[in-house]
């Protein structure tokens, strides 16, 4: 057994700080993206995460100049773009790809704008990389705690508004008739994407945080029928691959070529793709049986159960 283990975990992987980091980080990050994601998926609003995730380079661009942790950007901007696309018209269908694509084009010109200045004008380095592909190793003290702030944040308002983002996701009109605030609902479910979307870009990056939002929700959702038990699927799952990309992350510095590792960013959406074709294959019914399923389970839900 202590071969066994000395073969998965290189020397030092427990007792090392920026791992111990990491592990916490990465956690809170899949733990939140797994739970919002479900959500997201439901609600058809992926390409809104994704587009929350891209403009959230904007704000970790801006970090950099201003010398404050990225967290702090990513989050404050990924919070206004909600804001900006609900306003726009996100909670209507039709509206959606326009608010979505027109919050998204400006916040991608600003980030581009930033990143040409923090390269001329600052001597920081690598705030590109960091940026775009995360630097899970390098989170501080200070920063997990904001994080572990946010987290909270995001996770607060799908437990207070479980069910009626249920309903909602089902059925909007019949949420609606039931008396769910159904723009004030889906207007912060657009701010816990936003959150999720943030902690993500801190561990794995800006563009590839969307692979935590939707992935592992996606998998879960064609393993079971059941919301609930889809949103533990997604968190386990999600956590997995985080948790697993670190290992394989740090035990890559002896991978050829030895002694510069392999990005963390790159095992997790791998391990997320895996499970997301593994999931195909473990699913007991076809994917159309089982979202209608979902849909009828949320949509017969008890008005007293659906109360905003």
């Amino acid at each position: 057994m202590n071969a066994i283990l000395r073969a998965v975990f290189e020397p030092g992987f427990f007792t090392s700080a920026p791992v111990r980091g990491a592990l916490l980080a990465g956690g809170m990050a899949a733990l939140v993206s797994g739970i919002v994601g479900t959500f997201a998926v439901l609600r058809g609003q992926s390409y809104a995460g994704h587009a929350l995730a891209d403009i959230s380079v904007t704000g970790g661009s801006a970090s950099y100049l201003v010398g404050i942790t990225p967290l702090w950007g990513f989050a404050g901007v990924g919070v206004v773009a909600a804001a900006a696309m609900d306003l726009i018209g996100v909670q209507r269908r039709r509206g959606r790809d326009l608010a979505t694509g027109i919050v998204r084009g400006a916040g991608l010109g600003l980030a581009a704008l930033f990143l040409y200045w923090g390269t001329a004008s600052t001597s920081t380095t690598g705030a590109t990389v960091t940026v775009l592909f995360g630097s899970i190793f390098t989170i501080t003290g200070s920063t997990a705690a904001v994080a572990a702030v946010f987290a909270a944040a995001a996770l607060g308002i799908v437990v207070v508004l479980y069910r009626p983002l249920l309903l909602s996701s089902a059925s909007p009109d019949l949420a609606f008739a039931r008396g769910v605030r159904v723009r004030a609902t889906g207007a912060l479910c657009l701010v816990a994407i936003a959150l999720a979307v943030s902690l993500s870009a801190l561990t794995i990056g800006a563009i590839l945080s969307t692979a935590l939002l939707v992935g592992p929700a996606a998998a879960a959702l064609r393993l079971t029928s059941r919301p609930g038990l889809a949103v533990l699927w997604s968190a386990v799952l999600g956590l997995a691959a985080t948790w697993l990309g670190v290992l394989l992350a740090y035990d890559s510095y002896y991978w050829p070529p030895v002694h510069q590792g392999w990005p963390v960013s790159f095992f997790v959406v791998a391990l997320v793709l895996l499970f997301y074709l593994l999931s195909q294959f473990a699913a007991l019914r076809p994917p159309g049986v089982r979202r209608e399923a979902a849909s009828a389970r949320l949509t017969a839900a008890r008005p007293d159960e659906a109360g905003a």
